[in-house]
């Protein structure tokens, strides 16, 4: 039964976790209301929900508070970040007569300050990481390191330095300050001793207005990059039974100590020596990792914060929490680790979920907030998707859920999934042997390497050579001959360069190709029938045969890709999670001599999709090597792009405050050694994007 105080709730949130809600809430039978921007008119989190409603931006709490009126909502859920853990946007909804599905704000202003938390918890009994904090200590005398400065009004890392001795604490402080400054408005920082080998473990607390308190036991999240978690289990490896309950009596406490109602997520550092655990912080939300504890207790923990919102006493006691089996989950992002995990973007041309996650199969769960043909911004957070498993044993969990990850297939833009599958093979990682810079430590084991696999050129090569390809059919110099089959020879650009790659068909609608300069790829060949005709949405699934196994391949359709040093048709392919674009050059186009494109031919192309911050250039500048030109930033990342060689600003087509997509030129630079008398030319209006 529904709660009875709802039957209209509007999400206040966009993506994936605002799909997860509104499946809820559909579940039970409320009607779900989307708030969205212009630019989301057509997301997936619209899509799915009964009303939805335009609104300027995530941010405007007059605009959702109207929008909720307008839908005829009693409560707003607003997922997390944004307005999740904001005591003013709470306040508000309860003026408008609205609920916010939340704790109170007193409690979200006391714990959204980690030196009045550490206070408040400490108070209650609840263990702290011993250190100083301003106004009132002076920091620059701090003297027991290793130590951790931490902004006090932040969180997700930002700011947060390590000092291993006295000497770099001058400038450790005033680093974490101007950070702090810049991304909270606040520079009040808190220095804390460094734990040694910590583990980050979080305990998922529950409360109601009855004086109801209980958790649901452990999420280990140790697995971070930059103090970003990467991949989350449910229970931890580490904790044992009677750890599990100090730990879960010690959060219940400091949910307590702030008259906490609703879900929330207390964290800890544990010393991965000792076991002795201390309180970080407390998170007044649901988490993005909330679906592990799900699967481990077969509870909805959205389902059970709308009950608390709406009155209803919590259903259970602590004695009833059972955890069973094992969850895992691995967060899926629009970025790429092999160019330092810089985000990308572009439109989903496919998108496939691994086996039984349509089906809500018990093993495997994805919360996704993208579709195909939707498209991948820099306006906000990369994370597109979470996958998540459940199986009796841990080893199980994590072996289905790279299952899981190698059976999603993401075409068009490039994402973390072999990455991830990497990390989860670590040996460290199956022995559990976790904690929080490990993910650094053993980094150049898991970023791939740039290289493109053979078998990868070869399926590309069969699929173009099967497609009509236009133009004058003169111009294809495919070899042919009278009495025997023609080779045609493609030049295919991947990331990793331009390759030479011939083919040619056979009968009983099979076809031979051959990767140029490889020996071994000789031999390779297409046994699909389809692969005799034009690409299909939803992608085709093609097949190709290398040294007598069977390797699956997933097509998406064609996009026509050109702008001034490029000219083709470029093909996605994916497999086991892994994806590849593939570009056909077109015969006497400049991009088709392999080697052609390179560091040094003073083209400048934007690492990501973006916006340009500032231009630190002109057209007809000399400029050095390594010479900042412009500032782009995506998804809260700034990134310098520098001149590549030593030259002449030829072209400039960028304005600052002007969006630009990944690999669109941003400037052009003559080298040095060429350098011609140059009239600059610039486009007051470009955006670097050319179509």
């Amino acid at each position: 039964m529904a709660p009875s105080m709802f039957d209209t709730v509007l999400v206040a949130n966009r993506g994936e976790i605002a799909v997860r809600i509104i499946r809820t809430l559909r579940r039970l039978g409320i009607t779900a209301v989307a708030v969205h921007t212009a630019a989301d008119a057509d997301a997936r989190h619209v899509r799915d929900a009964d009303l939805s409603l335009q609104i300027p931006k995530y941010l405007d709490m007059e605009a959702i508070v109207a929008a909720a009126h307008a839908a005829g909502a009693q409560a707003v859920h607003p997922g997390y970040g944004f307005l999740a853990e904001n005591a003013a946007f709470a306040r508000r909804c309860a003026e408008a007569g609205l609920v916010f599905v939340g704790p109170p704000p007193e409690a979200i202003e006391a714990m959204g300050d980690k030196i009045r938390a550490k206070a408040t918890v400490s108070a209650a009994g609840v263990p702290v990481v011993p250190g100083g904090a301003e106004p009132g200590d002076s920091l620059a005398s701090w003297t027991d390191f290793p130590a951790l400065i931490k902004p006090s009004a932040g969180g997700g890392g930002k700011g947060m330095v390590l000092v291993r001795a006295a000497a770099e604490l001058p400038a450790a402080l005033e680093s974490a300050r101007r950070t702090a400054l810049a991304a909270f408005g606040d520079g009040t920082l808190l220095i804390e001793r460094y734990v040694a080998d910590p583990r980050h473990i979080e305990i998922q607390v529950l409360a109601d207005a009855h004086g109801n308190a209980v958790h649901l036991g452990e999420r280990e999240c140790s697995l971070q990059r930059r103090h970003q978690k990467i991949v989350e289990e449910a229970p931890s490896p580490f904790v044992t039974e009677e750890t599990r309950a100090r730990m879960g009596a010690a959060a219940v406490e400091a949910a307590r100590a702030v008259g906490y109602t609703g879900a929330g997520t207390v964290e800890f550092i544990v010393d991965g020596t000792t076991g002795a655990h201390h309180f970080m912080e407390m998170n007044t939300r649901l988490q993005v990792e909330h679906p592990v504890t799900e699967l481990v207790t077969g509870l909805d923990l959205v389902e059970l914060q709308l009950r608390v919102a709406a009155g209803e006493p919590l259903p259970f006691a602590q004695d009833d929490v059972r955890l069973t089996g094992h969850a895992a989950e691995a967060r899926v992002y629009a970025e790429d680790p092999a160019r330092g995990f810089l985000p990308t973007g572009g439109r989903i041309l496919a998108l496939r979920e691994p086996a039984g996650a349509a089906t809500a199969e018990p093993g495997v769960r994805v919360d996704s907030g993208v579709a195909e043909g939707g498209v991948v911004g820099s306006e906000f957070d990369p994370m597109l998707a979470k996958v998540i498993a459940w199986a009796p044993t841990r080893e199980a969990a994590l072996r289905r859920l790279d299952r899981a990850l190698a059976d999603t297939a993401v075409l068009g833009v490039t994402t973390n999934i072999p990455f991830l599958r990497a990390l989860l093979a670590h040996p460290a990682v199956r022995a559990g042997e976790l904690d929080t810079g490990l993910v650094e430590r053993i980094l150049p084991d898991l970023v791939p390497g740039t290289q493109v696999p053979r078998e990868v050129l070869a399926a590309a090569a069969l699929v173009f050579h099967a497609l009509p390809q236009g133009g004058d059919p003169w111009e294809v110099t495919d070899g042919w001959r009278v009495g025997a089959p023609a080779w045609t020879t493609w030049r295919l650009e991947t990331r990793d360069g331009v390759h030479a790659v011939q083919v040619r068909g056979l009968p009983h609608r099979t076809a031979e190709v051959r990767v140029l300069g490889d020996a071994a790829a000789s031999g390779v060949s297409a046994t699909d029938p389809a692969l005799s005709g034009q690409p299909a949405d939803p992608p085709l699934p093609a097949r190709i045969r290398q040294d007598g196994s069977r390797l699956a391949v997933t097509l998406a359709g064609r996009t026509t890709h050109y702008d001034r040093a490029r000219h083709g048709d470029t093909l996605w392919l994916g497999r086991d999670g892994a994806a590849w674009a593939v570009t056909r050059h077109l015969i006497g186009d400049p991009g088709d001599r392999p080697g052609a494109a390179g560091a040094g031919d003073g083209v400048v192309r934007s690492p990501m999709p973006g916006t340009v911050l500032v231009v630190k250039a002109q057209a007809g500048d000399r400029v050095d090597e390594g010479q900042p030109l412009l500032i782009v930033e995506a998804m809260k990342m700034e990134h310098t792009v520098t001149a590549p060689v030593a030259g002449v600003v030829a072209e400039l087509p960028v304005q600052a405050g002007r969006p630009v997509d990944m690999d669109a030129v941003l400037a052009v630079v003559t080298p040095a050694a060429v350098t011609p008398a140059v009239t600059p030319a610039v486009t007051p209006a470009g955006t670097g994007e050319e179509g």
